[in-house]
């Protein structure tokens, strides 16, 4: 049989030559995909090195700040207390012996010499009756297997003194519990921990000190904090108030209706 002209013959293919063909072809794209995804990664990098680098920068710049804002505080009674106390997730952290305590606080100090290395939190007391210390540290180191080292100073009681309830107190969770146990425990909590944990804000206290109230502690010393709340608390009930009013009227156009 002769082909019609200007009509070319089908020629049969093998199948699993086109699937070899189309394998090929994917694994390729694949391969170039992650060339990609690589780069982007890289990219990733670098601009999380110069995010750490400008915060760096600016740590260093805020110290003088932090360094005034200390000294204005120390004229002021009870700040750090006052604070603590007003601060809605680190008040039940404070049993009343504890508050007897922190009457000697004379200072409070987040510490960061290197952003990707750590930092420490650091309580500085006056001369007291209740231990021999006069500064409390807790530190944070990040270690390159992804682990966060937690070192604390091992407080030296007074005789006859010490935490409420004696001791280190394992803490699981996220949650510590509230007015028993003393905040002065939380110093010896160095167990090894994940970053991600630590991040996670499995070390609850430490965040909140460094990411909350040492940024701004005039805020809960001024109870700002729970003045914000209760204006939007009161905006709720507010609007909660026009809609019933408003739901009234609706309901008497509808009465007068014939």
């Amino acid at each position: 049989m002769v082909a019609e002209p200007g009509k070319k013959s089908k020629v049969a293919t093998d199948p699993e030559e086109d699937s070899d063909q189309i394998d090929g072809e994917l694994v390729l794209s694949i391969m170039k995909l992650q060339e990609v995804q690589d780069e982007i990664e890289k990219v990733n990098e670098e601009a999380s090195d110069a995010v750490l680098e400008i915060e760096q920068k600016y740590n260093e710049k805020r110290r003088p700040v932090y360094v005034r804002r200390s000294e204005i505080i120390n004229t002021i009674p009870d700040f750090w207390l006052t604070a603590f106390l007003s601060h809605p997730a680190l008040v039940d952290l404070l049993n009343e012996e504890d508050q007897k305590i922190f009457k000697y606080l004379d200072s409070l100090d987040v510490e960061v010499k290197d952003v990707k290395l750590g930092y420490s939190i650091i309580f500085n007391f006056k001369p007291n009756p209740y231990f021999e210390d006069t500064k409390l540290m807790k530190t944070f180191t990040f270690l390159d297997e992804g682990t966060t080292k937690m070192t604390g100073t091992a407080i030296n009681w007074k005789e006859g003194m010490g935490p409420a309830n004696g001791g280190s107190h394992d803490k699981k969770g996220n949650k510590r519990p509230a007015s028993d146990d003393s905040f002065f425990s939380w110093f010896s909590e160095t167990q090894q921990k994940d970053i991600v944990d630590v991040q996670g804000l499995n070390d609850q206290v430490a965040e909140i000190i460094k990411e909350d109230l040492w940024p701004n502690p005039l805020k809960y010393f001024n109870n700002e904090a729970d003045e914000e709340d209760s204006e939007g608390e009161e905006g709720d009930a507010e609007g909660k108030g026009d809609d019933d009013e408003e739901d009234d009227e609706e309901d008497g156009n509808k009465e007068d209706d014939p």
